[in-house]
């Protein structure tokens, strides 16, 4: 990060790629709805969670760069611009027409159950780890451009349930909404072990 850090021009500020971050969730939100009508635009989602990634990787590493940090402000903005982002990222892909959108707020559901684990955590031992089983958000980004990459090539497909379609692609976003349910129970059991 250091290498990008150093070659960000001055007027790149950490509040800025912070920003720049949203508009990505934004950018991403926008091209799913638009996939409705044409599934190109998940190439627009995609790079959407490119620009997220990149806003929301850098702006502490540019603050720490800069040694302009503001750990009580910037850890505050970060992850409330963070929480609302995915909220808009994962309605967007339930406003697709490839993921129902009630799975889709169910997986967010999960992610939030181990973000609130992650703060939670963070408050009682001062330890911040945002990895479950070697994956974080950067991984889980790469999964969602991965998927959105099977739904291009291979289109809307759906199952028929009892005489209800069902969204093929609710399966794999199910089952992440399902791992992030266990490890998060996990997770606190094992916590909550350590600190008793």
């Amino acid at each position: 990060m250091n290498y990008l850090c150093s070659r960000l021009p001055a007027w790149v500020t950490p509040d800025g790629l912070t920003a720049l971050s949203f508009v990505g969730a934004l950018l991403s939100f926008a091209s799913y709805v638009a996939a409705r009508f044409d599934p190109a635009w998940l190439f627009g989602a995609s790079l959407g969670l490119v620009v997220y990634w990149f806003g929301d990787s850098l702006d502490g590493s540019l603050a720490r760069h800069r040694k302009i940090e503001r750990p009580k402000y910037g850890y505050f903005i970060d992850h409330s611009v963070d929480a609302l982002s995915n909220l808009v990222l994962m309605a967007g892909l339930g406003l697709s027409s490839f993921v129902s959108l009630p799975v889709a707020l169910l997986a967010l559901i999960g992610y939030y159950l181990l973000g609130i684990h992650v703060f939670i955590s963070a408050y009682v031992t001062d330890e911040f780890k945002l990895t479950f089983l070697s994956a974080g958000p950067t991984e889980l980004r790469l999964l969602l451009v991965a998927l959105n990459t099977i739904m291009f090539i291979a289109g809307a497909q759906s199952l028929n349930l009892g005489g209800h379609a069902v969204s093929l692609y609710d399966a794999p976003v199910g089952l992440a909404a399902l791992i992030f349910l266990i490890l998060f129970l996990i997770a606190t059991i094992k916590k909550a072990r350590e600190l008793l």
